[in-house]
């Protein structure tokens, strides 16, 4: 079925023009089509931030059970248990507490001398060089130190280990998701060892901790649980970061008075970094299953259906942040829902901030000034974040 429209906007989360750059739709399906209903991919979308916030934390009607994603919701596959993301409770609740512990404010505050020698380790090599790579050089090399180091990932595995969580999202242009592997396999052999040699890192703590599960029982995660939980902390927290720091580096090139301004006060970093999230959400839209019919925006969207809640249109919509189109570091970006909202909010928020402040501030420190190889940079294709896979940068 149709909603009442007599738009003739149109949305395709595949469409390659729209993906390089979704805002011109993202504003009319705000003013025109509030609720819209793609005839093709047979899915409805919600764009203006109020809708989107209320969808997210609707769990009983929206559920993230048969997966967040439109290709996947559509595909009706099983998920294993551990993909946070597409759970919901009392599964979702047990194994959200396992990590929870992990994830504490305390134990990522720690992380920032790590996460500064990281960046150190990436830019330093490259003063005088002329250019850089914000992607290639940091982005994809300080998230994954800093969650090959959580996990107990060798350092001398983790690019191999990055590559290939990274190649399961990825899609051909124009194309949905082809395939999706949640299994997690690539980390046996770490598992297994981590089992015989205990350390100081998440895969023992995983595999020590205890809990009661959703039907009472006091247990251990088994093996093959842990190995998807491994496998979903590893992408999320390469994949976003790297997402957000490219968009850091493309952003403060197109405004280089905002960016003179942080060099000057690095003050006014955290602030930015919010901006950038709202701004260029890494991940621009999440999708639900409608578990039972619902009333949206005086339609009836009916059981059985998929919904996209478009975060990037969300959180540019004028009716939450005045002119939501401008990019400005000094904007009071009181909550954007870059990181999700309700039961699913980002349980690596905090990590992903953190390490977006300080690769800004390390940057900033070396090369104050930057202009962007606009033939050298590229955006990635996959159906689950927008970001650049190739952010090349002339320096000064």
């Amino acid at each position: 079925m149709n909603v009442r429209s007599t738009s003739d906007v149109y949305y395709d989360p595949y469409d390659v023009e729209i993906f390089a750059d979704p805002y011109p739709v993202f504003r009319r399906l705000r003013d025109e089509a509030p609720l819209y209903y793609n005839e093709r991919h047979d899915f409805y979308a919600v764009s203006r931030y109020d809708d989107v916030e209320r969808g997210l934390i609707n769990r009983e009607t929206f559920i993230s059970g048969r997966g967040a994603i439109l290709e996947l919701i559509k595909a009706n596959i099983k998920i294993p248990p551990g993909v946070l993301l597409f759970e919901d409770p009392p599964v979702h609740t047990v194994h959200r507490n396992l990590l929870s512990r992990v994830f504490t404010p305390r134990k990522v505050a720690a992380l920032e001398p790590k996460i500064r020698e990281f960046c150190a380790r990436s830019l330093d090599p490259l003063i005088g060089a002329g250019r850089f790579d914000f992607v290639a050089d940091l982005g994809a090399q300080m998230p994954m130190r800093t969650i090959g180091m959580l996990l107990g990932i060798p350092e001398r595995d983790q690019e191999s280990v990055r590559d290939s969580v990274d190649a399961n999202l990825r899609t051909e242009a124009g194309k949905p998701m082809q395939r999706s592997d949640f299994s997690g396999e690539m980390f046996g052999e770490y598992i297994d060892w981590r089992a015989e040699h205990p350390s100081d890192d998440l895969m023992t703590e995983l595999l020590q901790a205890e809990f009661e599960d959703e039907t009472g029982k006091v247990r251990r995660l088994t093996r093959e649980e842990t190995l998807t939980y491994v496998n979903v902390v590893a992408g999320a927290g390469n994949e976003t970061t790297n997402r957000l720091i490219g968009w850091s580096g493309k952003l403060l090139a197109d405004h280089p008075d905002q960016r003179r301004q942080l060099a000057a006060d690095h003050s006014l970093i955290p602030n930015a970094i919010e901006e950038i999230l709202r701004y260029e959400a890494p991940a621009p839209c999440i999708g639900r299953y409608v578990a039972r019919d619902v009333e949206v925006r005086d339609e009836t969207v009916a059981e059985g259906n998929v919904m996209l809640f478009l975060l990037g249109s969300a959180n540019r919509d004028d009716r939450r942040y005045p002119d939501g189109d401008r990019f400005d570091i000094h904007r009071k970006v009181d909550q954007h829902i870059s990181f999700g909202h309700g039961i699913h909010f980002c349980m690596g928020a905090a990590l992903a901030r953190l390490e977006g402040r300080v690769a800004l501030e390390e940057v900033l420190k070396r090369f104050p000034k930057w202009e962007v190889d606009r033939e050298g940079a590229k955006l990635a294709c996959t159906s689950t974040v927008r970001g650049w896979e190739a952010l090349p940068v002339f320096t000064s």
